[in-house]
């Protein structure tokens, strides 16, 4: 039987979704033009924004991809621009709930091939809680957050309900970077994705240790996207910081930053054997799993083929490519097995 491979990192949208701006009467939300046959353009306000194309929306042709790379389940989640924390919190919730039927339904009609992350108003935090306990009870595995949320970190008292109610309820964190400090003052070379997205994921991890979330809700199962972005390539400076300056680094958390190292999970997206090969040292494969970003360009479209064609043993690529995800979702793998 082939090994069981899991894609803990790919983003879905509905195919159809309201103009959310005509909606609620202001804001730039994102919505889809199908201008021509098998793509769309989404739509920011009355700005383009990007254009996708079907395997952005259609589970089947997903699946028939998929097949190529031996990949069986995909973990799906909304696109990060797609949050809208800048909107009024009964709006972000209604766009939430949309998304989240549309997610539940997925995973309800293709329960071996889906696996599915919720969004929450995170703007109101009272208001995510009770989404949470609804996503629970509609078949989702955790929720996908931003890394700051409107520039908040999340380490932030009033996001803690949140983690609480995850751990609580036994859901999954994934988080994606998004909203790129700096991004207005580098707009030339795509530099908000290249330097932008590695930073903010540090920035959000450091945040959540630094903050003492870890210690507070030991239990809760959080993965940090695109290999931790820039926090394990830059662990000994940050390790070096809290040691040299506690009275500005260690002022909420006493506990060393590197002892979280492999109590958090990280995908494998590294694009890169080498890199990859020192966060397997750092985490130990049973906290890295295999991750995508499909289906978008800056993604692994290879869905792991360069993991294929490491010297790894069996065990660890069994590891990367579905116990380490089966663990951060709190699944089986006979769940999937057909």
């Amino acid at each position: 039987m082939p090994m069981l491979k899991i894609d803990a990192h790919t983003h879905i949208l509905p195919k159809k979704m309201p103009n959310w701006s005509e909606k609620f009467g202001y804001g730039d939300f994102i919505y889809l033009q199908h201008h021509k046959k098998g793509f769309a353009k989404m739509m920011r306000g009355n700005q383009f924004f990007r254009e996708i194309k079907e395997n952005c929306w259609n589970p089947d042709l997903r699946i028939t991809e998929y097949k190529q790379f031996r990949t069986h389940v995909q973990v799906v989640c909304t696109i990060p621009v797609m949050f809208s924390y800048w909107s009024k919190p009964l709006d972000c919730l209604d766009l939430s709930k949309f998304l989240n039927d549309h997610l539940g339904k997925l995973v309800e009609d293709y329960p071996k091939e889906y696996i599915g992350l919720a969004t929450v108003p995170m703007q109101d935090v009272e208001l995510a809680v009770k989404e949470l306990e609804r996503i629970k009870k509609i078949g989702l595995s955790g929720i996908q957050i931003g890394s700051n949320i409107n520039d908040d970190n999340l380490n932030e008292e009033k996001f803690f309900p949140v983690f609480e109610a995850c751990e609580k309820l036994g859901l999954a964190v994934m988080v994606h970077p998004w909203n790129m400090m700096g991004e207005k003052n580098m707009q030339r070379y795509w530099l908000p994705w290249l330097v932008g997205m590695p930073a903010e994921t540090a920035r959000a991890m450091c945040s959540m240790i630094f903050g003492g979330i870890f210690e507070r809700l030991p239990k809760l199962r959080v993965m940090f996207s695109h290999a931790g972005g820039s926090f394990l390539t830059t662990i000994g400076r940050i390790e070096h910081g809290f040691e040299c300056r506690p009275d500005l680094v260690a002022i909420d958390n006493n506990v060393n930053p590197r002892k979280y190292i492999g109590k958090f999970w990280v995908d494998s997206i590294t694009h890169d054997p080498m890199m990859l090969e020192y966060v397997l040292k750092l985490q130990g494969s049973k906290k890295v799993m295999l991750g995508s970003d499909y289906p978008f360009p800056l993604g692994d479209l290879g869905i792991g083929q360069f993991i294929e064609d490491m010297d790894l043993s069996d065990n660890v690529k069994e590891d990367i490519f579905s116990n380490a995800a089966l663990e951060w979702l709190n699944l089986s793998k006979n769940d999937f097995i057909k």
